[in-house]
């Protein structure tokens, strides 16, 4: 067996005679690009893409797969390099470039529930001193918002507790409307009834279903039954106005407005539970200390597809904080492609980093530039 040292030096000398190896090769990309610019080619030419993986795969024989991933990058560094040249994805550039940065209107906001419910909360951190109109259903705050009833719409989208809401991610997946703004809410649940009611008295408590299943613990330890409600401030409103004794869980803001005596703080099972809100809008907002962006775009159910796009954000230094896919029907009507939804930090304005979204843009089917936003936490 040879030692450990012998060994890294064969490596070592391996390496000195690829790194020239590809950077030549990267040379013969720039040379294709200048032909592509010059015949009105695009990058992307998926064929040939894959006429290359499948001939190394085969002749790697056992390490076929590793074979496959590491051409695989030096495609997807040969593409990167080609989009720059030719300025790939110019309209997004241009809308980005007169994207305006200063903040947009936001008289009209539109909340999902009734007035104390922790999406209140949330609009009234983004954009203190707001008075929002309440809509049943998250649905109906898209729909304000694509006929122009509405500014921006407050929507929350993950818990730390429950994870993703799926509905909503299905409803920006369908509907494609900026995200101009994000706070992350520290949820404090607590247990309010009626002035003068004692808890001895009460046997019911009515809540969200997720705020039932978030004070479990609680519910359980004082022998209460849960009754689910379509969301934390309609529990306490329903408590406030209802003919029977009974409990809500709710925020503290909703007890106040409800007129309800706070029997209890803090009492969800876990004391780290929050919940991240977006702001929506029909237009682009980019604050010039924005530091998250969000975009979609589809991609079909094939081996390596996700990994290809996932390693460009990897090459570029970017960091991924979400991910969200839904299926969508494809043509057939048998096969299936799917929707990815992607958050990660950084600012559009950065060289590096616009040139990887309007190189995707140029690339994937479906894309929309979400938005780039700042987030308070």
């Amino acid at each position: 067996m040879r030692a450990l040292e012998e060994i890294r030096a064969e490596i070592d000398a391996i390496d000195a005679k690829l790194l020239p190896l590809f950077l030549e090769r990267l040379q013969c990309s720039r040379e294709v690009a200048q032909v592509k610019m010059a015949s009105g080619l695009p990058v992307f030419h998926a064929a040939r893409e894959a006429q290359i993986l499948e001939r190394v795969e085969k002749q790697a024989g056992a390490c076929g797969g590793e074979a496959r991933l590491f051409y695989d990058a030096i495609l997807t560094s040969s593409r990167a390099l080609q989009n720059r040249m030719m300025d790939g994805g110019k309209e997004l550039r241009q809308m980005i470039e007169n994207a305006p940065s200063k903040d947009l209107p936001h008289d009209r906001i539109a909340c999902q529930g009734i007035a104390g419910a922790y999406s209140h909360e949330a609009a009234l951190l983004l954009y203190p001193g707001c008075r929002p109109h309440f809509y049943k259903t998250w649905e109906e705050i898209f729909r304000a918002i694509r006929d122009g009833k509405e500014d921006l719409g407050i929507l929350p989208v993950e818990n730390s507790s429950a994870g993703s809401v799926s509905e909503v991610y299905g409803l920006i997946l369908k509907y494609r409307f900026s995200i101009v703004g994000a706070a992350t809410l520290r949820i404090r649940h607590c247990l309010a009834v009626p002035q003068g009611v004692d808890l001895t008295q009460v046997k019911n408590v009515y809540s969200h279903p997720q705020g039932l299943a978030q004070c479990s613990e609680y519910i359980e330890s004082h022998g209460l039954t849960p009754v689910p409600c379509s969301n934390t401030a309609a529990a306490a409103c329903a408590v406030a106005q209802g003919g029977e004794l009974a409990a809500a869980i709710c925020s503290e803001q909703a007890a106040h407005e409800y007129g309800l005596h706070i029997v209890e703080h803090g009492i969800q099972n876990s004391s780290v539970n929050r919940t991240r809100f977006v702001a929506i809008s029909r237009n682009l907002f980019i604050p010039e200390d924005a530091q998250k962006i969000s975009l979609c775009f589809s991609l079909p159910h094939t081996t390596g597809s996700l990994n290809n796009v996932l390693s460009q954000f990897a090459a570029a230094g970017l960091n991924l904080t979400k991910i969200e896919s839904r299926p969508i029907s494809s043509s057939d009507g048998e096969n299936f492609e799917y929707d990815f939804y992607l958050d990660f930090t950084g600012n559009i304005r950065s060289g590096n980093t616009l040139d990887l979204i309007a190189a995707l843009q140029s690339e994937l089917p479906r894309f929309t530039f979400l938005g780039n936003y700042t987030e308070l936490d």
